[in-house]
C-alpha cells in the first residue's frame, strides 16, 4: 500500500466520522421538520402498581407513571407538559419511558399551564439512525468496494421497489409487477456488485432461471391442490386478492434464495477456472455440485428460520390460550412453511442451472480464445 492509497483512506475515514457526526447531531436537533408535538421528558415519577391476573398461567403488573417535559417545536415550543403513562411487565403494548426520551405527544388542553397530553409514540429516529450507519461501517469495513455497491444495490432496491408498489394503479396486475422488479432487482443488484463480466451474466441468468422455475412449481401445485391448506387470514386487511399477494411474495422469497446460490457457484466456479485455466469441464461441474451440495443444506435453514420466527409471538399466544398444536401451526405457519418450501425448491433448482450455465460460459470464453 502506497503513501497515496494511505491518505485516501484516512481521508475517506475522517470524512465518514463527520458524517456520522454531523446526522447525529442533526437528527439529536430536527424537530422543526415535524408538525406532531414532540416533548422531550425531564422528570419522571412512578406513582403505583397493580398486579393483574386476566388468564390462568398469566401474569402481569401495571405501572403509572406521570412524565414531565418539555415542548421541543411547535407554536407552544418551551411550554411544560404533563403526562400520564400506564406500562406493563410485558411491554407488549406500551413503553417504559426514562429521563431524556423523546416522544410524540396529543395536547388535550393548551388553555392550561402547565398542557396536559397524551403520548402517541416514541421518537425513535436517533437509535436508528444509530443502527442504520452501523450496519453501513461494518458492510463497507468488510466488503470494502462491492460493500459500498451492494449499499447502492440495496438502496436503489428499496427505492423503486416501495415507489413502483405505490404508484402503479391498482388494477395492473400484481404478479406481472413484481415479475418486472425481480427482472430489475437481479439485473441492478448482479451488476453493481460484480460489475459487467461473463460471471455477473451467469449468474444474472442463473437466478432469473431458477426463481421462475420454482415459482411456476409452486403455482401448478397450488392449482392441482386448489391451495388446501393454505391459510389467508394474516392478509385480511390486503387491498388486493389474498392469493395474488401470496404468489408475489413467493416470486420475490425464491429470487433472494436463487440469486445467493447463483452467484455463490458462479463465483466459486470462476476462482477455479482462473486459478486453472485447464480444468476440465467436467471437474467444474463437479466441484460446482459439490459446493452446491455443501450450502444445500445451510441455505434451506437459513429460509425456514427467516420465514418461522416472525411468527414466534403468535404461535406462543395462541398455546398459551389453549389451541392445540395442530391448529395453531395452521393458523400461523401455513403461508410461512410454503414460503420456505418454494425457497427451498428454489436452492435446489438453482445449483444445476448455475453449473451449467458457468461451466458453459467457461467453456465458451475458452474456446474463444
Amino acid at each position: 500500500m502506497n503513501i497515496t492509497d494511505n491518505k485516501k483512506q484516512l481521508f475517506l475515514s475522517g470524512l465518514t466520522i463527520l458524517l456520522v457526526l454531523f446526522s447525529v447531531v442533526f437528527v439529536k436537533n430536527n424537530h422543526f421538520l415535524y408538525k406532531h408535538a414532540i416533548v422531550e421528558i425531564n422528570q419522571v415519577t412512578l406513582n403505583e402498581r397493580e398486579e393483574i391476573m386476566d388468564l390462568p398461567d398469566i401474569k402481569d403488573t401495571l405501572f403509572h407513571q406521570t412524565l414531565v417535559g418539555t415542548l421541543k417545536n411547535g407554536s407552544q415550543k418551551g411550554g411544560t407538559v404533563v403526562l400520564n403513562n400506564t406500562y406493563s411487565s410485558s411491554g407488549a403494548f406500551d413503553h417504559q419511558y426514562q429521563l431524556g426520551d423523546e416522544v410524540f405527544i396529543t395536547i388535550d388542553n393548551d388553555l392550561k399551564r402547565p398542557y396536559e397530553g397524551r403520548i402517541d409514540y416514541p421518537k425513535r429516529d436517533s437509535t436508528l439512525l444509530l443502527v442504520v450507519w452501523l450496519f453501513i461501517i461494518t458492510v463497507i469495513l468488510i466488503g470494502k468496494k462491492s460493500g459500498l455497491y451492494s449499499l447502492l444495490s440495496l438502496t436503489l432496491n428499496i427505492f423503486v421497489g416501495l415507489f413502483i408498489l405505490s404508484a402503479v394503479p391498482k388494477k395492473t396486475s400484481l404478479l406481472l409487477l413484481i415479475s418486472c422488479l425481480v427482472l430489475f432487482f437481479t439485473v441492478t443488484s448482479l451488476l453493481l456488485i460484480s460489475g459487467k463480466n461473463k460471471k455477473t451474466y451467469s449468474a444474472i441468468l442463473a437466478t432469473l432461471l431458477g426463481t421462475f422455475a420454482a415459482f411456476v412449481i409452486a403455482f401448478f401445485v397450488m392449482a392441482a391442490t386448489s391451495q388446501k391448506g393454505l391459510r389467508y387470514e394474516e392478509m385480511a386487511f390486503a387491498t388486493r386478492n389474498p392469493q395474488s399477494v401470496f404468489l408475489a411474495s413467493l416470486l420475490i422469497g425464491s429470487l433472494g434464495a436463487a440469486m445467493d446460490i447463483a452467484i455463490t457457484i458462479t463465483s466459486s466456479l470462476y476462482e477455479l477456472y482462473d486459478k486453472n485455466n485447464h480444468i476440465r469441464k467436467s471437474d467444474l461441474k463437479k466441484s460446482g455440485v459439490e459446493i452446491g451440495r455443501d450450502i444445500m443444506g445451510s441455505m434451506t435453514n437459513v429460509i425456514f428460520f427467516a420465514y418461522v420466527s416472525g411468527s414466534i409471538p403468535m404461535l406462543l399466544l395462541y398455546l398459551k390460550n389453549g389451541s392445540s398444536i395442530g391448529f395453531t401451526f395452521s393458523m400461523n405457519l401455513s403461508l410461512e412453511l410454503a414460503r420456505a418450501a418454494v425457497g427451498g425448491i428454489a436452492i435446489v433448482l438453482t445449483i444445476p442451472i448455475s453449473v451449467y450455465i458457468a461451466t458453459a460460459f467457461i467453456n465458451r470464453g475458452r474456446e474463444d480464445k
